[in-house]
């Protein structure tokens, strides 16, 4: 089983995807699920520029 998930990790994760996005477009519509995927990527790319700045790590040490 562990070798059949690193094997085929890839198509597993976008399959899982797809099917988010899937029922997002159903139960949402198409403009709201655009908004969304939209919104998630201005988070991450923002996550991303903290991360990179160390901006944050002050506030987040342990």
């Amino acid at each position: 089983m562990n070798e059949f998930l690193t094997t085929y990790k890839l198509p597993i994760i976008f399959g899982l995807l797809g099917l988010i996005l899937a029922v997002l477009l159903l139960a949402l519509g198409f403009l709201k699920t655009l908004l969304l995927i939209v919104m998630v990527a201005i988070g991450v790319a923002i996550g991303f520029y903290f991360k990179e700045t160390k901006l944050l790590d002050q506030y987040f040490k342990s």
